[in-house]
């Protein structure tokens, strides 16, 4: 297989090669794909998940468990939202 590269990837590849990371361009672009067949999967999980979490609040409206929106539960959720997100940030930041 032949895989033509733009000069500035060239460029990039050989640099790689050069530092003495890989041994030769070959295993940069292995790697490279490698990375992308893993972007992809996790991307394929975290669609999965989002679809399953979809498909339990359809089941909840469907049993008739929903509350209306409106200005109370808009600022419940950006609460919950946001001591999500520090949550993650403290996790993240240990």
């Amino acid at each position: 297989m032949n895989v033509s590269l733009t000069p500035e990837l060239e460029k990039y590849v050989d640099g790689k090669v050069q530092s003495g990371m890989y041994h030769s361009a070959s295993e940069v672009i292995r790697e490279g794909l490698r990375l992308l067949k893993e972007k992809e999967e996790l991307h394929q999980r975290k669609l999965i998940e989002l679809r399953r979490e979809i498909q339990v609040g359809i089941d909840q409206a469907d049993r008739g468990q929903v509350s209306p929106f409106n200005e109370a539960t808009l600022e419940e959720a950006k609460t919950k939202g946001r001591q999500r997100l520090a949550a993650k940030k403290a996790s993240k930041s240990r």
